[in-house]
Formats: C-alpha cells, structure tokens, sequence
C-alpha cells in the first residue's frame, strides 16, 4: 500500500515562473469548481513568503465592491490597507481576486494594474468565469493579462500524493527504447485503476489517501455533483435545474458514442438541450470531443459541427455518475465491463486536456468515417508539433484496428498511438485494410498509465 506524502501540482511551476518574469501581467485562473484554484494561490504565497490578499467577491459586502470600482490600481490599494488596517506593500504582496465573477467588470479593470503598478502580483479565479468571458458586454483587457487552466489532479500527481515516488520514476523515465518490468508495470495498473474511481479532484484524492475508502470518496464525489448543479441556479437562471439535471445525467449513458440530443430526454427540444450542454462545457464540466477530418492543421480547420463526443470533468465523478460505488477498487475490474470502452476514453481524454498548454483553450478531437454508410472512428486526434498524431483507445489489452488502418491509409501518416492494458512497446504494422489497401506504419502502445507521458515519448519517435 501507498503512503500519503501531500500534494503537489505541476501548475504550482507555471505560477512560480510567472512570478518571476520582469513584465508579468495580472493571471486569470480558469477551471471547474473544486479542482485546487483557491489552495493553489494560497500555497504560492506561502512558498515564495508573499503576504496574501485575499478578496472572494462572492462573499464581499458593499464595502469592497466599492474599493474595486475605481479604475486606479493605488486607490484599490490605499482602499484595502484602509480597510484591513495594514500597510501593503506591492513588491511583496499577492492580492487574490476570487469568485471575481460576481463582479466581473473588476475584470476589464486588471490592465491598469499591468500598466500603472506591475509591481504588484495579481491573481483572479472564478468557477463560472467562462459564463462571464463568453456573454461580458465589457472591454476585455486583451494583451495585457495571461490566462492559466486548471485541471483535476493527472495521474502523476496522484502518484505523488499518494507516496509512489518510486513508481512515479518508473512513468516520468520511460522512453521507447527501454523496457517496463513486469512488477512495475503490475504495481502501475493498479494505481492506475485507484485513481479511475477516485479521479483528481483534490477533496476526493486527499480522503482517498487518508482512509483508502471507496465509499467516502463516493460520498465527496456526490457532494461535488450536487455542488455543481446548485451553482446553475445562481448563474443560469434561463435553463431549468431539472433540465441541466438531465443533461448531466446522459452524458455518462453516451460516453464513448456521438452525442444525440434526442437521446437526453424524449419530449426535450434539441435547442435546449444544446445550450444546456454549452452551460456545461463553460462551467469545465463537460468537454465537446468534435469530428475533424485529420486532413491539415489546424486541426479545428475542418471540423464537422454537428458530430462530437462529450467527456465530463473527471473520470472519478464520471464512475459516481454511474453509479460505480464500490467498496474496494479492486471491484473496478468487475463493474467496468458495463461501460469499460467509454470510461476509458474518458480516462485518456482527461489526460489529453490536461497535456494541453497551460494557455490553450480546451479543444480535443476524434475522426470519424465521413462516407455515407461507413461505419468507423478513431477516438482522438492529436497535433504534435507539425504532425497529426491519431490516438486510439482499447480498455483491454487487445481489439481491432480496422479504422485505424483506414485512417492511416487515406492520411499517408507514419506513426500512431495506441492506448491499452498491455506493457508498452512499439512495432510496425503492415497489413491491408478492409478496403484491399496495403498500409505500413509504426504503432506506438502504451499502457494508461504512461498516457501523460504521451507527449514526450512523441519526442523520442518523431523528428
């Protein structure tokens, strides 16, 4: 059994280098409730000795909404030292502007603090940020704040918290050329396994390390669900509860399969159930996986807009969804076969969200058979550097590759990534498809838990 040795998040990097730079812009943190902003700033001031200012607009009074009304960052200053009756002193503060979707014209108001006093570390956070940066009838600062998203917890820092350094070693060293030891590979699929029920949300990952009890991380993850949808009540008061309630509901029922809104619930307009869903996808609840042709990048420029997937937040609130609420994980092996192709292209797209750009809007995609009558998908397409990278996904530790080698066939690519059970390893496949074509290419496997790494092994195949 592991032991538990804290948590660490590799976006406490990003940030600590973003408090170095000489013209460092005000940051905005963008993520789903619950996934470490407010921890994350907090532990920053505290690894770097900074004094913490810390305002949540959503608890604020009358007093400080009319501090941030000015558009003069010393005036904000002098208002807040007058208010907290301390002196602040800007070369060594960090003023933590939270839940700042509550007032969110604060947000326009963040590029004079970049332009009149850069001196001062400024951080701003909200949950239901997106709602406000997709609907905000203000001037947006653009050019002069920097934005960074936060996802739940990857596996490696998983691994981290719950004490497998030297397994973590084995995943962060792995390179093609090198095998994996079978005990190594054993010891990381259970892992592996622990964290598919318990995901990355924080609150869900620290009970798990406390008690390694299945039902009180079940008992976090309900309440995290029951959290997210009260938060629809007080910002989206144009869909009904009930309604975002259903949407929520079908995604886990169509997991790994196009999403139909006829499908939600009969009776149901496909227009509401449309913007319901885009609710969801602002609130980093749910993520659109959507059908490109994989001609060119980018790989947004030829997208079909009306076929997509749809993954949640985290594969721990996913198998809540479900129902998964088992009291060991090793009945994980046994429940997954209800929907054991969709929970793991859950798993793998998470990570893929997660291998994103810190910067980077949320985007991820899959192929899909455009031919009328065919039937075929490979389940995501990546880009790596200048090259399109397909990524299929197999819970177990085989499965055909029909589409696959269809895909490889019509785009003329060399390499591919499989993602499965088995030890990792890299061949080269030669076979002719269903179509009667010849095609060779070389086929990178690799087991969950090294699909974080996806990138870097990459590095290691492609010039």
């Amino acid at each position: 059994m592991l032991h538990c040795s804290g948590m660490n998040r590799a976006s406490m990097g990003i940030l600590s280098q973003w408090l170095g730079e000489t013209k460092r812009q005000p940051l905005v943190l963008r993520g789903a409730r619950q996934v470490g902003k407010t921890w994350l700033v907090r532990e920053l001031a505290k690894l770097h000795g900074l004094s913490l200012v810390e305002i949540n607009f959503e608890r604020a009074g009358s007093e400080v909404t009319g501090i941030f009304q000015s558009k003069d960052p010393r005036a904000v200053l002098r208002g807040l030292e007058l208010m907290t009756g301390h002196g602040i002193d800007p070369g060594s503060t960090l003023l933590f502007l939270d839940e700042i979707q509550a007032m969110p014209e604060v947000l326009a108001n963040l590029r004079w603090f970049a332009e009149e006093l850069p001196k001062l570390a400024v951080i701003a956070a909200g949950s239901l940020l997106d709602f406000v940066l997709a609907e905000h009838s203000f001037s947006m600062p653009v050019g002069r704040i920097a934005y960074l998203h936060l996802e739940p917890m990857t596996f490696e820092e998983f691994l981290e918290a719950a004490g497998g350094a030297q397994l973590l070693l084995e995943v962060s060293r792995w390179t093609p050329d090198a095998g994996m030891h079978q005990v190594a590979h054993a010891r990381l699929s259970e892992c592996y396994r622990d964290y598919l029920i318990v995901g990355g949300m924080p609150a869900a990952v620290q009970r798990w390390i406390e008690g390694r009890s299945m039902l009180e991380c079940a008992q976090i993850q309900h309440a995290l669900l029951g959290t997210f949808r009260d938060d629809f009540s007080k910002y989206s008061r144009r869909v009904p509860v009930a309604q975002i309630g259903r949407v929520m509901e079908a995604i886990p029922r169509m997991l790994g399969r196009i999403f139909k809104y006829a499908r939600v619930a009969d009776g149901e307009r496909s227009t509401a159930i449309r913007q319901t869903l885009e609710l969801l996808c602002r609130a980093k609840l749910a993520t659109r996986v959507q059908a490109a042709s994989g001609m060119g990048l980018p790989l947004d420029g030829d997208t079909r807009e009306r076929i997509f997937k749809v993954i949640f937040l985290d594969s721990g609130l996913m198998c809540a969804a479900l129902g998964l609420t088992l009291e060991r994980a090793s009945d994980l092996a046994r429940l997954v076969l209800v929907n054991e192709g969709g929970l793991a292209e859950q798993a793998v797209g998470q990570c893929l969200r997660a291998s994103l750009p810190h910067f980077a809007e949320r985007s991820l995609y899959f192929w899909s058979n455009e031919r009328h009558g065919a039937v075929g998908e490979v389940d995501y397409l990546i880009q790596h550097g200048t090259r399109i990278v397909p990524v299929e996904v197999k819970a177990g530790t085989t499965g055909s590759l029909k589409s696959l080698h269809h895909f490889m066939a019509r785009r003329d690519l060399q390499l591919a990534v499989r993602v499965n059970a088995d030890l990792p390893s890299v061949t080269e496949v030669d076979v002719r498809t269903t179509e009667g074509v010849d095609v060779r290419y070389h086929l990178l496997s690799i087991p969950f838990y090294l699909a974080g790494q996806m990138s870097r092994v990459l590095g290691h195949l492609l010039p």
